[in-house]
């Protein structure tokens, strides 16, 4: 059985999380057009950080569900993105991308990459 206090401690961490929901101010958002618009809203520094973060997440997602393995030095880059500094971290993710798509273009559509 929990105590008041935790009890509290978790109502106020699901309060915090509900923001990240669906339907939310900082929930996923399926329409491209209406993402698109919200990443013009940024500020400069911002919207690029978005945008190559973006990328990384559709490419990801796309090994993802073609079910190819990311090269473990990638993953230990992508790791450390978070370490560096807003136009350093642009750069990286951008550096990211073009090595996974290079990646892909070495393996080829027959590649033996697939599980």
């Amino acid at each position: 059985m929990m105590s008041d206090d935790e009890n509290s401690v978790e109502e106020a961490a699901r309060g915090m999380l509900d923001k990240f929901e669906p339907g939310s101010a900082s929930g996923p958002i399926d329409d491209l057009a209406e993402r698109e618009q919200r990443r013009n809203q940024l500020p400069s520094g911002e919207r690029e950080l978005a945008q190559e973060s973006a990328r990384l997440a559709n490419l990801c997602q796309y090994f993802s569900q073609e079910k190819i393995d990311i090269p473990p030095d990638i993953l230990g880059r992508i790791g450390r993105v978070s370490k560096r500094g807003p136009l350093e971290r642009i750069r990286e993710l951008a550096d990211i991308t073009q090595a996974l798509m290079e990646y892909l273009n070495r393996a080829g559509p027959g590649s033996r990459l697939r599980q």
